[in-house]
């Protein structure tokens, strides 16, 4: 099974969302790049109206982001568990009651696409499927 944040994590990832039915209704404007840290290691995830089309594993200065969330894995831990708990079940919650979670860049473009984000975000767990 692999490991969050791993390739072969980010690509059953991927697969999630490309064939999500809420996400091909609600995200057909949604189209960015945005980024995800975890301690140090730091993914880039392309979205092209509600699917990705790319994880960028060892993003370098060309791959710049709209907005990204940065958090330490014990946060990101919590969120991923089936039952997250209170304040982790959902990354707004994060944002405002969680200080180690930090939303990076243009929060703008973040919340203008708030609802198919919170779908895309909610499909890291499996279970959200």
């Amino acid at each position: 099974m692999a490991a969050f944040p791993d390739e072969a994590w980010f690509k059953d990832y991927q697969a999630r969302v490309n064939q999500d039915k809420e996400l091909s209704v609600i995200g057909n404007w949604f189209s960015t790049r945005f980024s995800i840290t975890v301690d140090q290691a730091r993914r880039v995830i392309v979205v092209d109206q509600g699917q990705i089309t790319q994880v960028i594993m060892a993003p370098k200065f060309d791959s710049r982001p709209a907005f990204g969330f940065q958090a330490p894995s014990s946060i990101w831990a919590k969120f991923l568990t089936p039952n997250p708990p209170p304040l982790y079940n959902d990354f707004f919650a994060m944002l405002m009651r969680v200080p180690e979670f930090v939303l990076e860049g243009d929060g703008l473009v973040a919340m203008q696409n708030a609802r198919a984000l919170q779908r895309l975000m909610n499909l890291m767990r499996k279970e959200a499927a």
